[in-house]
């Protein structure tokens, strides 16, 4: 999880992010103002969560930039723990905060190895 973790630090300085975790989830908290669930995008590739999101700013027509820092765009990849898994996983836009839920994944059912002979194949 140190990898989760450590991208969220690469974040821009103006999105805030917190993560979560319980025995069956992980929970990721993205403070990301100006953006709508019609003008973000989530996806999981290669272990990876990949977050696309852009905010619509409306720029008054007697007005001119002087100095812009408010990134109109977000993408970002960030490492999923090993244990998680996109399958499953829901998210909500609520006033700018993404909430994504990521399921752990199950741990592999137990179950009997049957153990052949040598024997066995010879026949």
């Amino acid at each position: 999880m140190s990898a989760l973790r450590d991208a969220l630090q690469e974040l821009p300085d103006a999105v805030f992010a917190d993560l979560l975790e319980s025995d069956d989830a992980y929970l990721l908290v993205l403070d990301l103002p100006g953006v709508t669930a019609e003008t973000a995008e989530l996806h999981v590739e290669k272990g990876r969560l990949v977050i696309e999101a852009r905010r619509d700013k409306q720029l008054p027509t007697e007005f001119r930039y002087v100095r812009e820092d408010r990134s109109l765009f977000l993408d970002a990849e960030i490492p999923l723990p090993p244990d998680a898994t996109g399958a499953g996983a829901d998210s909500e836009m609520d006033r700018g905060v993404l909430t994504i839920r990521l399921p752990k994944r199950d741990a592999a059912p137990e179950r009997t190895i049957p153990i052949s002979s040598a024997d066995d194949t010879e026949a």
